[in-house]
């Protein structure tokens, strides 16, 4: 096979510049909402390109030089004090810089913290990390994780721009010092300058988090629902990929592998990468290289699947079988003694389990399985 050309589809990292399809709407809304320091919470289910269409947004007004903004994640911070590390990287990298220029001046915002940060240079790339030392007193930390949630704000004040802060995995603060909600939102509401994003892989804490009347957060942010790509929409992006690389694909063929993957946007990105790979330069895909691409997609999904598969409760595997082979819009007494399942109030607390890991999904069709082919897996696999 020719090495003219690289493989255009990508999946597992982000799906950058022309890798990155549709949304249109979404980065429209999404850049309006953070040029207006409007806060926002993207809600989705895994592997639907949250971080992706965040990172598109954000490059087109980093581009156009209207607001500033600062990331962290917060999967890398399982300490407040690591949270203090990140996020004063972030700032400084990524707002202080700018505002200042000067490498000095810069740095010289952490100054008045109540715990000093030791800075460190990279011989390498001349990049500066910053670490905050573990206090006697947890008010130390506090204190200066709310100085540094200020600091956005002051400084772009300064610059007289807007600015962002975007948080991603952001349910991981219940895990860091759930504490630290209130603190956060008495910050965050004293800055409408800021617009903070908010993404989050675990849905069920994220609804907790914005939709529970008791919670800090409670409709603190407008919500913006990621939904499973129109295949029409999807289908024009893979004809130019393949026609882009000297390769085509069958119509049928694409229809096949949006039959598949439901527009799902990692799922077909996976599934189109396994299918290139299968096609010459020069040549056209098939259904026999579809077919051939989606058991190798499953080969390499195995170990996920059957982690999940072997973890799951005897009623859980129960369901997952039925709707894998019959996505239903409800659970009635004739489905469950077509398909053997349990009683009614056992069906419905596998549901509700399967529902809060993201297994499975409910939405205006009924319940289907939301992971990308592991209903398939199921109907090879599982028996």
């Amino acid at each position: 096979m020719s090495a003219r050309f690289t493989n255009p589809f990508r999946y597992g990292d982000l799906a950058l510049d022309e890798a990155f399809t549709d949304r249109d709407q979404e980065i429209a809304e999404l850049t309006a909402d953070i040029r207006n320091g409007q806060n926002v919470v993207i809600f989705a289910p895994r592997r639907f390109g949250k971080s992706s269409l965040v990172w598109r947004a954000s490059q087109e007004l980093l581009a156009r030089k209207e607001v500033l903004i600062a990331q962290v994640d917060l999967m890398a911070t399982p300490s407040k004090e690591k949270l203090a590390d990140k996020l004063a990287k972030s700032i400084y990298e990524d707002i202080a810089t700018v505002v200042f220029r000067a490498r000095q001046k810069a740095t010289s915002i952490f100054t008045g913290l109540q715990i000093t940060p030791r800075i460190s240079l990279d011989p390498i790339d001349g990049s500066l990390s910053f670490t905050f030392e573990a206090s006697s007193r947890k008010e130390d930390i506090d204190a200066t994780l709310e100085k540094l949630f200020e600091l956005p704000a002051q400084l772009s004040a300064d610059r007289k721009e807007r600015c962002a802060l975007v948080i991603d995995e952001f349910q991981e603060i219940l895990d860091i010092d759930p504490r630290l909600l209130p603190l956060m939102r008495s910050v965050f509401q004293r800055q409408p300058e800021v617009a903070h994003v908010y993404l989050g892989s675990k849905r069920s804490m994220m609804e907790k988090i914005f939709n529970d009347v008791n919670e800090p957060f409670w409709r603190s942010a407008k919500k913006i629902e990621l939904s499973l790509i129109d295949p029409r929409n999807f289908a024009p992006f893979i004809k130019e990929r393949f026609e882009s690389t000297d390769r085509g694909i069958d119509d049928d063929v694409v229809d096949g592998v949006l039959a598949i993957t439901r527009g799902h946007p990692y799922g077909t990105q996976e599934l189109c990468y396994f299918l290139w790979e299968e096609v010459s330069e020069g040549r056209i895909a098939h259904a026999a290289e579809l077919e051939t691409a989606l058991t190798k997609v499953l080969r390499s999904e195995n170990a996920h699947f059957t982690r999940i598969w072997t973890k799951a409760a005897k009623s859980h595997r129960l369901v997952l079988q039925a709707l894998a082979e019959e996505p239903v819009e409800h659970i009635s007494d004739e489905y469950r003694r077509k398909h053997g399942l349990p009683i009614d109030a056992t069906v419905r607390k596998a549901l509700k389990v399967l529902i809060e890991d993201e297994i499975v999904v409910r939405d205006s069709s009924g319940y289907r399985i939301g992971e990308p082919f592991f209903a398939e897996w199921i109907q090879r696999y599982s028996s």
